[in-house]
């Protein structure tokens, strides 16, 4: 599964940057990540990494997934990647997330694109990300402006 998604913003692309390369910042703006706390980077890892706790519903249907995901790719204030690194030994369905920012006419536009590779979440998933990014834009831009 592959969702991309954009979103214009009236900022520097540095101000809208810092919203989206620290993930622990995501739970003010994303509903669908509950929470996402620094977790204890491997000698192998690329960069920090975070603990995320994914919560969604959609009618009846209710979805928790917990994912430590590290940050292989900063280049500030232009792109930000993570991807799941589990210490357990076993064999994960990949999440990769990545965003870029880049300015615009009015400031800043956003990029992201989230791939999931597994096909546990799917269904439940790809509706929920199209709700999710639709209300996330406000929130977003709200957190942007208190930046400022």
């Amino acid at each position: 599964m592959d969702v991309r998604a954009e979103l214009d913003a009236p900022c520097e692309p540095a101000v809208l940057f810092a919203h989206v390369d620290d993930l622990s910042r995501y739970p003010a703006w994303l509903d669908i990540v509950a929470r996402a706390e620094v977790a204890e980077a491997a000698p192998a890892d690329a960069g920090p990494a975070w603990t995320v706790d994914l919560r969604g519903r959609l009618g009846p249907l209710a979805r928790s997934k917990r994912l430590r995901m590290v940050r292989t790719e900063h280049d500030p204030p232009r792109s930000v990647a993570f991807e799941r690194r589990e210490r357990d030994g076993r064999s994960h369905s990949p999440w990769v997330l990545r965003a870029s920012v880049e300015p615009s006419r009015d400031g800043s536009r956003l990029t992201m694109h989230l791939h999931y590779g597994g096909s546990l979440w799917v269904p439940v998933l790809e509706r929920l990300l199209g709700d999710e990014i639709t209300r996330s834009r406000d929130r977003l831009r709200a957190q942007v402006a208190q930046a400022r």
